[in-house]
């Protein structure tokens, strides 16, 4: 029989639960609208020596790990999936000869190398000289051994710098940028404050828009895409595009016995360079894989979605950026000063740099732009990234 004390007990014990289950269950309040700042847009917590994204614990279900005879571009999506919804790094990667510490570090690069430390206090900021690329190479595609046969089989020193990019940026992602570029802005103003970056994977910025009849004569594209300058968040579809692209060029033309210098049947620029690039950013605007194509459409994103191009542009997850941003005071095609709201990073083009083969030298117009990669040659037409004139998709904004 229940005592009074008893009932008294119980019905506190049931008040308290009635009251703590309710509490469990209350709407949060609302949070306060977030700006895109440093701390809002980039990770930094993540560390050099983190482990590849696939090697992570996940509570869900993950995809089978593909054969070794699997295609290249599977293997690469497997090592290097692909988070839209993640924040961008907070990386920023350059290449150089020696680390700054050295006292061989050439001293016309220190204030540029300098501006990007200075303007992104929170990011990890590393100069990768050439005597650990390789090794860097070696343990982040380790799973996929004929990138770095490729890799380690460049003949020239350009052309393991272009690879090297974008193989950093698929493993890890963040910022790269040439040893002689200054930052003007910091990476957080680069896109509007009310771009939801959640949406945004990748951000590349219009190196050339000659819009004159013989372009063919001084670029090897329409529109090119900047390559000295590139953000992005790790495995991203273009990125895996590029790297596969080099990678199977690469190991053809050393099957042949032709990856030598003088030898290969491409150019460096069309090999590795900047064509190579723009043509790797159109292949993925016009990818059903990742757009909304209707079937037997001949509708594509061209060069005539990007010329005089003067705010950014979003197509899908990407970002364009027009020529203003990464090529201020040039002095041609449109671009504008370096105090431009738009201008957001400045090619110095080093004579340094360039003596060791890791920049292009330019040469405002009326003159040819001349390259550390050689002769441009003419253009390779391809879908999208030449002078065709197939219409624009409404899909770019």
């Amino acid at each position: 029989m229940l005592t009074f004390r008893k009932s008294l007990v119980a019905a506190v014990v049931l008040i308290t639960f009635v009251v703590l289950l309710r509490s469990a269950h209350s709407s949060p309040s609302a949070e306060p609208a977030v700006l895109n700042t440093e701390e809002t847009v980039y990770d930094t917590s993540q560390a050099v020596d983190e482990p590849p994204t696939s090697q992570k614990e996940d509570v869900q279900q993950q995809p089978l790990r593909p054969p070794p005879t699997a295609p290249l571009r599977e293997r690469l999506r497997y090592q290097f999936p692909y988070d839209l919804e993640s924040r961008f790094p907070a990386y920023i990667w350059q290449t150089w000869k020696y680390t700054p510490a050295s006292m061989w570090f050439a001293e016309d690069l220190r204030p540029a190398e300098a501006s990007w430390t200075e303007l992104h206090p929170g990011f990890v900021h590393e100069v990768i000289p050439d005597d650990t690329q390789r090794h860097l190479v070696k343990y982040l595609y380790g799973s996929v051994p004929e990138v770095f046969e490729a890799y380690d089989s460049m003949p020239l020193p350009v052309m393991k710098a272009d690879f090297f990019r974008y193989l950093i940026l698929l493993a890890r992602g963040g910022i790269y940028s040439d040893i002689d570029t200054y930052a003007l802005k910091p990476a957080a103003d680069w896109l509007p404050r009310e771009l939801d970056l959640a949406r945004v994977g990748f951000v590349v910025g219009i190196e050339a828009d000659p819009d004159r009849p013989d372009w063919h004569d001084w670029y090897s594209r329409r529109i090119q895409f900047c390559q000295w300058t590139i953000q992005s968040k790790p495995g991203h579809p273009i990125l895996r595009d590029i790297v596969a692209y080099i990678t199977e060029e690469a190991l053809r033309m050393k099957k042949k016995g032709i990856l030598k210098e003088g030898k290969m049947d491409k150019t460096i620029v069309e090999f590795t360079g900047p064509a190579a690039w723009t043509d790797a950013v159109f292949r993925y605007f016009n990818d059903p894989e990742y757009f909304s194509i209707e079937p037997g459409s001949t509708h594509n994103v061209t060069y005539e979605d990007f010329t005089n191009q003067q705010d950014f542009k979003k197509v899908g997850d990407v970002v364009v950026l027009p020529i203003t941003s990464f090529s201020p005071g040039v002095g041609q095609m449109g671009a504008g000063d370096l105090d431009d709201p738009m201008a957001f990073v400045k090619h110095d083009f080093s004579e340094a740099c360039h003596a060791c083969g890791q920049a292009e030298l330019y040469t405002p117009a009326p003159g040819p732009k001349r390259s550390s990669y050689g002769d441009l040659g003419k253009p390779i037409a391809l879908r999208g990234s030449g002078s065709t004139t197939a219409p624009t998709k409404t899909r770019v904004h």
